[in-house]
């Protein structure tokens, strides 16, 4: 019995010295699940997450009773790298936001305080550096097309109602990897006018013609799940 307890006993050093050269023990890094050292910067993925949208620039002064609106994004992103370091990420997401307001220069019998929301399909191009192994810095220029309006939750027309179809500005966020996986957040600073015509508010004009200077402002948490090359 002493006998068997003892081969036993060295047959499972010997099993831990194999598993001990062969790998990383403990939590691995995301470079332990790639073939080479800088394939943890290349290949693409999934993403989703949460949206809260709101409206900033010069004439926000001009508005009342602001609120976030609270809503999702989600889409799909593809990685280049350069080096272990720094790569190249471009993503295509559609992105629900908007904002909730109120206007004095609404007309009689229209709500003063109203919600807008906007869909957008957002293509930002970002530089990624990682400054530790598995957490990296994005910043970099966004393009985005309006595609769906609703006021009050009714769906417009935004030719006609005013709105700007292009917006475009820049991304800066953080994210950390555990495996494939990654978590992340962002804030997305939009340069374009959320209207084309200042004078002009849901489609309807106003008496003071820089009353809607304002443009998107918007923050997103999201995870996400990649496929290395």
């Amino acid at each position: 019995m002493k006998k068997f307890a003892l081969l036993l006993s060295l047959c499972a050093l010997c099993s831990w010295d194999a598993l001990a050269q062969r790998g990383v023990q403990g939590i691995r890094k995301s470079s332990d699940y790639q073939t080479t050292p800088d394939s943890r910067n290349n290949g693409f993925g999934i993403k989703g997450g949460w949206n809260s949208s709101n409206f900033r620039g010069d004439d926000k002064k001009n508005y009342g009773n602001e609120e976030s609106r609270q809503n999702f994004h989600a889409g799909a992103y593809a990685q280049f790298g350069f080096s272990p370091q720094t790569s190249l990420q471009v993503e295509a997401l559609y992105s629900r936001q908007g904002f909730k307001a109120s206007s004095a220069f609404r007309p009689a019998g229209m709500q003063n305080t109203y919600e807008t929301q906007l869909d957008y399909v957002q293509v930002p191009v970002m530089f990624v550096y990682n400054f530790v192994d598995n957490v990296s810095v994005h910043v970099g220029p966004q393009v985005s097309l309006l595609v769906n309006a609703k006021e009050d939750k009714n769906a417009v027309n935004i030719s006609s109602r005013n709105y700007n179809s292009l917006d475009y500005g820049g991304v800066a966020g953080i994210e950390a990897r555990v495996g494939p996986a990654r978590v992340g957040g962002r804030y997305v600073l939009s340069l374009a006018n959320i209207y084309n015509d200042p004078k002009m508010e849901n489609g309807l004009m106003t008496p003071n013609e820089n009353l809607n200077d304002i443009k998107n402002s918007l923050i997103q948490v999201y995870v996400g799940f990649g496929f290395a090359q």
